[in-house]
């Protein structure tokens, strides 16, 4: 984890949150970026209810630096069937200004460590390709390849590939404890670090 300075923090999401959360995500919508599949940016409510959709099970975390949002990352269930419950997915969105300066492992790196303590054994990421910078981070992160899927997407007139990742957050066991719904985790604040 990098250091953090005396102006910014790793602290939980708010809805308070959303326009800056939506202002790093919004571009990754747009018809000539292929990092995300949606094709039009979601409104101020539907990142707000997002947002508050997420925190009711899962973290959402942001990186804050002099009172801005400059980064975020949160978990979701994997699949919706009960024997997924012990996996999560996981996306990470950076601000331009700060990408490849350890904002985005750092909010990895606390987002793991309380999807760990929530009893979550897995996570896994899709990465629409090319995206170096993304296969980059999952990678350092100690993600691997599982594989790929072939041409799924088309988004800008053009088809698209999307691999996925996966990291293993603790051992496996067997009969494993229901993960720990992320409210009920007790945090002096929301500051994480």
């Amino acid at each position: 984890m990098i250091p953090l300075l005396a102006n910014s923090c790793i602290r939980l999401a708010t809805t308070k949150d959303a326009p800056a959360i939506l202002s790093i995500y919004a571009p990754f919508c747009l018809e000539e970026s292929h990092v995300s599949f949606e094709v039009v940016p979601p409104s101020l409510q539907d990142m707000e209810q997002r947002i508050e959709t997420v925190l009711s099970s899962m973290p959402w975390l942001v990186w804050v630096e002099n009172d801005q949002v400059l980064g975020y990352a949160y978990a979701s269930a994997h699949k919706p069937r009960a024997a997924y419950r012990w996996s999560v997915d996981v996306s990470a969105y950076i601000d331009p200004s700060k990408r490849k300066s350890g904002v985005g492992s750092s909010l990895y790196k606390s987002l793991f460590e309380i999807l760990r303590q929530q009893g979550y054994f897995n996570a896994y990421a899709g990465i629409t390709l090319p995206n170096p910078g993304s296969v980059g981070l999952h990678e350092k992160m100690g993600f691997t390849l599982v594989g790929t899927y072939q041409h799924v997407g088309y988004k800008g007139g053009a088809w698209h590939d999307v691999a996925w990742y996966e990291l293993a957050l603790k051992p496996i066991m067997i009969d494993p404890p229901e993960p720990i719904p992320f409210p009920e985790l007790s945090f002096n604040n929301s500051v994480i670090t």
